[in-house]
């Protein structure tokens, strides 16, 4: 056959199918592209069955048939006689009014339901499915579940299977529709395989297992009991479940313990059981829930100490120093310099750093703002009203809890649960966001387990958050007595426990979160409580601030605890190019003191002063007192966008080296993304606290763990000091507190200027003027000297542009222009500054230096 034969044949083929189909008066309709027929079809069948009206209807259906069955079952008991032979003699005229009346109560259906699905089924028995459907019904009906279907369904087959056995073994044909046609045939196979003695022991043991089976998981299946009844009870009992009957978990509040610790714990009976914890306390407390009542939770904090800190007092100290001994060529000898300086500690009094500046006074509390106040007031409503919330969400998918416990802080309150044996942990974790849309608050974040404690914690911020002061920390005990070399007073944890941390022991500190989330407040409340707390003597500051507005205020402090490069304008650095130089010059400071401790032969920074201030190291050999430096920056992305490699790697250093020697570092961040917090930041920055911020990826990126996205944001915060996150609401100081403790803090007496950091110079300082011949500049050297006046712009860029010069000849044309005092000096991100303002002060400029 040939090709073109074979290609005719298929179509004629279905020309005679569309022929015949249309004498037969039926078209074929064209079949519908796949995708977008399976897509609307798809969509419009879910948007059916997802149809609450739907769910609803199909619910009330199953329970009609349900009770449609059990009653026709039921019937089928007293009128199987009559039915047994119309119903299997149907025909068409059962359609016509003249079809026989059965006797089944429910007509035809019912004798119908009986013969074909009990009788020619599992008999009797058979209604046992009715508990399924009933349950099916339920659960669709009220939209949650009530009943384990699937678990009863595999519980009432073993029941189904064994009494229809037993029925039919004991009743036969002769009531044959007990057991039905299968327990008739089952139980004549039985007989002639086991014989009648081998039966009855088949029958017990299904029995047996069905029972086991049913009995050992009925009360996880369905909320209440079917083993007991009032009748078996106690009239005790019956009086104890009347008082428990009106809500399903009861909460017993002792009032002892909320007014000491700040904690509510809600105990949980099983309803229609004894209570495992009634006594008459908690009938007392029962009685107080159930009339609506706000009890006030109040939490004892210290009274706000108004007393300033212990003034120094001037010593006189006068020293008069031994003749050194020396050797024959006039050179000191160490041996003997060595036992005249222990006999010199023996003799004189202890070295005081603070002798300079002795009269120095500490900031008061008094310039702090009251704030808030020192007892947290909740609404009992709302503990019990989230409360309930949480277990019917937990209960609603199948699990069940022991105990619940709420710990109330000033912005989120702390609920620990105890689940049910048997529950896993998974389980309960992944439930976060339904338990949040049931609770319809923002920032339910959920931790299981609770580290160092058996229960899983669920946190939910308060309808009315309290504001944390800083006064009330700073004035608190904790920090009037603290010991730390550096203390931190963030804030308040979710326990209404102060937190200080110490920074020396970080020892560095990473910050981030999103833009507006309390970054700023933070870095003002760690600088505060390190202002209170310390001594210019002890302390200086290198404040690190690109957005040039957020450190202002500590200028007027620069002579008392901030650090700088000689010869600097600023205290605050906020230009690109300085930022370099002083992290380059930290590290040369870093280089000395490791130095210096290296002579000392000490380990660390402690150690080095404890031996200057007792005098054991000579000041001649370059010794000194050596006080800590806390290194602040705002705005690390900025820095690391204009500078790069320039800025991390010295920072990177610092991080590495410069814990021993005081050097600490506290860096903030509102873009938390890994090429601003890089791995060689990350692995130095153990202690990194993280703001609320927008996604899972940016809490990952702080904190190596999510939690962060879940904050309520204005000061909540998540601290990782090593693998424990702990949650805390940041201390609020407010810019005019801050500007008061400055202003304090500055009026007093200073040392003569700000501490010196060692003089760094840049590798390509001084490099320019002299590579730079000014005896043959380029053709287009006037002609650009008068483009940049004109546009008063020195940038090698515009000499691109209107030269249309390549960048190399640009750049020497600017190099040129500097050197020969047109244009300043490089400055980073920033233009060049032009020294002229008019092209005609230029040209006299240009004929004095014979240019022109």
């Amino acid at each position: 056959m040939s090709e073109t034969e074979k290609n005719k044949r298929p179509r004629k083929i279905s020309e005679d199918k569309k022929s015949s189909a249309e004498a037969m008066g039926t078209s074929e309709k064209p079949q519908e592209s796949p995708k977008g027929e399976t897509k609307d079809s798809r969509n419009a069948v879910r948007k059916f069955f997802a149809d609450d009206r739907v769910i609803r209807i199909s619910g009330l259906l199953f329970l009609l048939f349900s009770a449609v069955f059990v009653l026709a079952g039921v019937s089928y008991l007293f009128t199987w006689r009559a039915d047994y032979d119309l119903v299997n003699e149907i025909s068409p005229s059962w359609l016509s009014g003249n079809a026989p009346v059965t006797g089944n109560w429910l007509g035809k259906i019912g004798a119908i339901l009986s013969q074909w699905l009990l009788a020619k089924g599992f008999g009797m028995p058979g209604l046992l499915l009715s508990l399924v459907t009933t349950g099916i019904g339920l659960n669709l009906l009220l939209r949650k579940q009530v009943v384990g279907v699937v678990a009863l369904f595999f519980k009432v087959i073993p029941w189904m299977v064994s009494l229809s056995f037993v029925a039919g073994y004991f009743f036969g044909d002769s009531y044959f529709f007990l057991g039905g046609v299968f327990g008739c045939q089952m139980a004549a196979l039985s007989i002639s395989w086991w014989g009648h003695a081998g039966t009855l022991l088949l029958m017990a043991a299904l029995l047996g297992v069905a029972g086991i089976l049913y009995a050992a998981s009925l009360k996880k299946m369905i909320p209440f009991s079917l083993f007991r009844t009032n009748q078996n009870k106690t009239e005790e009992e019956l009086h104890e479940q009347e008082n428990v009957q009106e809500e399903t978990m009861v909460a017993e509040i002792p009032s002892e313990t909320m007014e000491e610790e700040g904690t509510v714990e809600f105990k949980l009976r099983n309803p229609g059981g004894p209570s495992l914890y009634r006594t008459e306390k908690s009938v007392k407390a029962e009685n107080a829930v159930k009339t609506p009542k706000e009890i006030a939770l109040e939490v004892k904090a210290p009274e706000p100490e108004n007393t300033p800190l212990p003034e120094i007092t001037a010593v006189a100290l006068e020293i008069e120093a031994p003749e050194i001994a020396k050797d024959a060529e006039g050179h000191q000898d160490y041996e003997t310099e060595k036992l005249v300086a222990v006999k010199m500690a023996d003799q004189l009094v202890d070295y005081d750093p603070k002798l300079d500046l002795s009269s120095y006074k500490y900031p008061p509390l008094d310039l702090l703002e009251i704030r808030g106040s020192d007892t947290i007031t909740v609404n009992n409503d709302e503990l019990n009203s989230n409360k309930d919330r949480i277990i019917e969400t937990l209960r609603n998918y199948g699990i069940e809890i022991d105990k619940i416990k709420a710990t109330i802080g000033p912005t989120v309150t702390l609920y620990e649960i105890v689940p049910a044996p048997g529950i896993r942990i998974s389980r309960i974790k992944n439930l976060e966001d339904d338990i949040a849309l049931s609770l319809a608050a923002l920032g339910i974040r959920i931790m299981a387990p609770i580290p160092g404690k058996g229960t899983i914690g669920i946190e939910v911020p308060n309808l009315k958050p309290e504001l944390v002061s800083m006064r009330s920390i700073l004035s608190s005990e904790k920090f009037q007595n603290t010991e730390f070399d550096l203390p931190v007073a963030l804030g308040k944890t979710i326990s209404n426990d102060i937190f200080i941390a110490d920074l020396a022991k970080m020892p560095h500190l990473l910050m981030a979160g999103a833009t507006g989330q309390g970054k700023s407040v933070g870095i003002n409340a760690i600088l505060v409580s390190l202002l209170y707390k310390k001594h210019p003597s002890q302390m200086k500051l290198v404040l690190v601030d690109p957005k040039k507005v957020e450190l202002t205020l500590f200028n007027i402090i620069e002579k008392h605890f901030l650090a700088k490069l000689p010869d600097s304008g600023e205290p605050i650095i906020t230009d690109t190019k300085k930022v370099i130089y002083t992290l380059n010059s930290l590290c040369i400071e870093m280089d000395n003191r490791y130095e210096l401790l290296k002579d000392a032969q000490v380990r660390n920074l402690k150690e080095y002063n404890a031996k200057f201030i007792s005098r054991r190291l000579n000041p001649n050999h370059g010794h000194r007192y050596l006080p800590y430096i806390v290194l602040v920056i705002d705005e690390f992305a900025d820095l690391i966008m204009t500078a790069g490699k320039e800025v991390e790697m010295p920072i990177a250093r610092l991080a590495q080296l410069a814990r021993a020697i005081g050097i600490h570092l506290v860096i903030a961040t509102q873009r938390p993304s890994v090429n601003i917090i890089t791995g060689t930041i990350k692995a130095n920055f153990p202690a990194r606290i993280a703001f609320k911020v927008s996604a899972k990826i940016d809490s990952r990126t702080i904190l190596d763990a999510g939690g962060a996205e879940r904050l309520i944001g204005r000061g909540d915060m998540l601290l990782s000091n090593g693998n424990d996150l702990v949650r805390i609401q940041c201390a609020f100081v407010d810019t005019p507190e801050v500007e008061k403790i400055a202003e304090h803090i500055g009026k007093q007496q200073s040392y003569p200027h700000a501490y010196e950091l060692p003089e760094f110079t840049g590798e390509d300082a001084g490099e320019k003027k002299e590579e730079v011949d000014l005896s043959s500049t380029d053709s287009y050297f006037v002609e650009a000297a008068r483009i940049i006046v004109q546009h008063q712009q020195g940038s090698t860029s515009l000499l691109q542009r209107r030269l249309k010069l390549g960048y190399n000849r640009a750049g020497r044309i600017v190099d040129q222009l500097e050197a020969a005092g047109i244009v300043g000096p490089n400055e980073g991100s920033k233009a060049r500054q032009v020294m002229f303002q008019t092209e005609q002060a230029l040209d006299e400029y240009l004929r004095e230096k014979n240019f022109i």
